[in-house]
């Protein structure tokens, strides 16, 4: 059975070439194939309807020439297949995602504008591409929050207690493994309580925080148990914290190797495939590599 490859989008920018030098160490990990993809944009000026996507001749493309240049005589290389195609990068970049294990973008490519913290090409893969997305962010970015407790590599992952997606757990401790990493599992509960009433009704009787905190900790303890089992050299912690989940994950990304988040299921009412506004504030934020993992397809 063969291994599907690691694909890499690149332009000549040097956002690409930063998620080359990723998908180049995500591949050898792996023990995966790499494959270098490059699509020639058509003309803004081009009719969509009479445009048809192709393959274009990959020995002829000048962006593929200089990652060529840029990875050669390096000995620990993974086998490197070059793919040119032309068409409209929105499209054909989740369509690459069908026949990989992981698609790997820069933050931000050549077009747009130059003030974009995450370019639209790559919030498009993240949100439609069927297998996990990781994207590359520029360096500079700086995230407010307390530091990590402990130094050494680190994978974090955002952890919904009260509906955790499994695939999503199961990418971040495979990551984890990988890169001998602990994984902390950050665990967000909503305070302060703000409970609604309706006119005469009585408040609630007051919470502690406490009681709410451990009781995030133990969901998320159970939700961990059945992953730890499978991957028993993977240190996991669960970090429950109040409030704002995407604030907890930007602040850990600080010093992290990987962000780990889910996308949202599509259901009966909201058909089309969705980013989430907390996966959506991260891959603007993040100051590591986030990888945006599609949800684990429903059970029959």
């Amino acid at each position: 059975m063969s291994t599907l490859p690691v694909v890499v989008a690149v332009d000549g920018s040097d956002d690409s070439l930063r998620a080359l030098e990723w998908a180049v160490d995500a591949a050898r990990r792996r023990s995966a194939p790499l494959r270098v993809a490059h699509v020639r944009q058509y003309a803004h000026w081009a009719q969509p309807e009479f445009l048809a996507a192709g393959p274009a001749d990959p020995q002829d493309d000048p962006v593929l020439d200089r990652v060529r240049a840029h990875l050669e005589g390096r000995a620990d290389l993974p086998a490197t297949e070059y793919l040119g195609l032309e068409g409209a990068t929105s499209a054909l970049l989740p369509e690459l995602g069908a026949t990989a294990q992981l698609l790997v973008l820069g933050s931000r490519g050549r077009g747009g504008f130059a003030g974009l913290l995450l370019g639209s090409n790559s919030m498009t893969a993240a949100r439609d591409a069927e297998c996990p997305v990781v994207v590359v962010p520029r360096p500079g970015r700086e995230a407010d929050g307390q530091a990590p407790a402990a130094s050494g590599p680190r994978v974090v992952v955002g952890l919904k207690v009260d509906g955790p997606d499994e695939a999503t757990l199961e990418f971040a401790f495979a990551e984890a493994a990988r890169r001998g990493a602990r994984l902390q599992a950050v665990a967000a509960y909503p305070w302060p309580a703000q409970p609604w009433m309706l006119p005469g009704e009585l408040p609630p009787p007051i919470v502690d925080q406490d009681v709410i905190e451990d009781e995030a900790r133990v969901l998320a303890e159970g939700f961990l148990a059945p992953h730890r089992e499978r991957h028993p050299d993977v240190p996991a912690e669960p970090v429950p914290a109040p409030g704002d989940a995407a604030g907890h994950l930007v602040a850990a990304s600080r010093d992290a190797d990987l962000v780990v988040v889910g996308r949202h299921r599509r259901h009966l009412l909201a058909p089309a495939r969705m980013m989430g506004s907390v996966t959506h504030a991260v891959l603007l934020h993040s100051v590591c590599p986030v990888a945006v993992v599609p949800p684990a397809p429903p059970e029959d």
